[in-house]
């Protein structure tokens, strides 16, 4: 089937946008502070805390990334074991919630300095702004090829218009509105994929005409893959999922331990239904469009269907993609406000001042994830490097804080640099040897410095005072 510009589907994209950016100023006038601004003032109930979860978490990484990839590129099993990581990692954050209100941060950074002091945290907020402007970056191009799809203009012209729509929301109100466009583009994606999953699958001629279309390996198990190829691909979102700021700041902001729990059961049962269908329906694109970008595999059948459910599905990808942009912008600019400037340049900001800077950090870290875009070829590439990135140099000295009382700021520093040191050395010193993802080697020497690191350098009193307290 021939790919064909639809500009009628521009109109659903068009209403949704209009509608988040009503949304967004209407909630921006109900800021009354920097904590309202970045924890929504602690108010989010089981419903929204639920809605932002989901949409935050699933965005241009799942549906240009991610399964979505993952099930043009090699396969429909590959792409259905993409949610395996996502969901032990929700299971492990909801033991891990408590701890994490307990500790009342704004920022990730701010937790790891609790433990290991303030070179922890220094580090942290770069390789935090790092991961997330990457993150950021493709999301917006994400919204490029939404709009090339529907329209015909560029993807470079479709993804300014993308990173403009982004710093808006993320800007204009913080959590306090992105919070709310997130839960109601959270429910959006749902019905959209529900809606959509039978009617392409019927599109393309029912399932043994797509089995038919595809090549022999994308029905077995790794679709071509070695094992260690294929642990690369999972392991990345899991540890940035586990350590993701994003996850603990909406946490924070619930309204408390039950409202939580109650959000993310939501929220794994809603990604049981979300990543199966995004995979089916990518794959159901490999047999339609066997010649596109992987990227646009999810929203080139927008165009095959009819044009209300085209339209809805598309609606439902640009809120995936505007969503997750704005949150994680709105996280890294947190980030420069209260773990650089706040400590280094005007330790005796107001909070008017540090709301203020917030937004102006928003505006300059969107701009620099705008650019940075162009320098990687595909979204999952981008998606792989930042996801280890965070996870490698992050996540373990993290979960080290709320599960071993052990762990010293020596372990915990080390790790975080070991983490990233291995993924810079393994993508760009040594090319990804064997095109295995860098997270296969990083994860475990992160993990490896963390305990080395830390018995090392605990006398044994302090190693029995410290065992008897865990």
């Amino acid at each position: 089937m021939e790919l064909q510009q639809d500009p009628t589907l521009l109109w659903f994209i068009a209403i949704y946008g209009i509608l988040m950016v009503g949304i967004g100023i209407f909630m921006s006038k109900k800021v009354a502070g920097s904590e309202d601004f970045v924890l929504a003032g602690k108010s989010l109930g089981p419903f929204v805390l639920m809605g932002t979860l989901l949409a935050t978490w699933t965005g241009s990484g799942s549906i240009s990334g991610g399964e979505t990839s993952m099930a043009f590129s090699y396969g429909i099993l590959p792409s259905l074991m993409m949610m395996l990581p996502t969901l032990v990692g929700i299971i492990i954050l909801y033991v891990v919630a408590p701890k994490i209100r307990e500790h009342g941060k704004f920022t990730v950074a701010g937790i790891l300095e609790s433990k290991y002091g303030r070179t922890s945290r220094n580090i942290a907020s770069v390789i935090i702004i790092l991961a997330y402007v990457g993150i950021v970056s493709y999301q917006m191009k994400g919204f490029g090829f939404i709009l090339n799809l529907t329209t015909g203009m560029t993807v470079q012209a479709g993804t300014m218009i993308g990173a403009a729509m982004i710093i808006f929301l993320a800007m204009i109100g913080g959590l306090r509105s992105v919070s709310q466009t997130d839960a109601i583009s959270g429910f959006l994606m749902v019905g959209g994929l529900i809606i959509t999953v039978p009617t392409i699958i019927m599109v393309a001629g029912g399932w043994s005409e797509i089995v038919a279309n595809v090549p022999e390996s994308h029905m077995s198990a790794t679709g071509g893959l070695t094992t260690i190829q294929m642990i690369g691909y999972l392991m990345p979102s899991l540890f940035l999922l586990l350590g993701d700021q994003n996850m603990y700041q909406r946490l924070a902001s619930s309204k408390g331990d039950k409202s939580a729990k109650r959000a993310q059961m939501g929220w794994l049962i809603a990604m049981i239904v979300i990543s199966p269908s995004i995979s089916l329906i990518a794959f159901a694109s490999r047999s339609l469009f066997p010649d596109i970008d992987p990227g646009m595999a999810l929203m080139a059948t927008t165009v095959a269907m009819p044009v209300a459910i085209g339209g809805i599905l598309l609606a439902a990808a640009a809120s995936f993609i505007i969503t997750t942009g704005n949150s994680y912008l709105l996280s890294a600019a947190t980030n420069l406000t209260y773990d650089l400037y706040g400590k280094y340049v005007n330790k005796d900001a107001s909070d008017k001042k540090l709301l203020a800077m917030t937004r102006i950090f928003i505006v300059a870290l969107g701009v620099f994830a705008f650019v940075i875009i162009s320098y990687f070829p595909t979204v999952l590439s981008v998606q792989m490097y930042a996801y280890t990135v965070y996870g490698a140099g992050l996540t373990p000295a993290v979960l080290a804080v709320f599960f071993w009382k052990r762990v010293n700021a020596v372990g915990g520093v080390s790790s975080m640099i070991a983490g990233v040191v291995a993924t810079l050395t393994w993508e760009i010193v040594l090319g990804q040897p064997f095109e295995v993802n860098s997270v296969v080697v990083a994860v475990p020497v992160a993990v490896i410095v963390l305990i080395v690191a830390t018995l090392m350098t605990t006398s044994g009193s302090q190693a029995v005072k410290a065992t008897k307290a865990s």
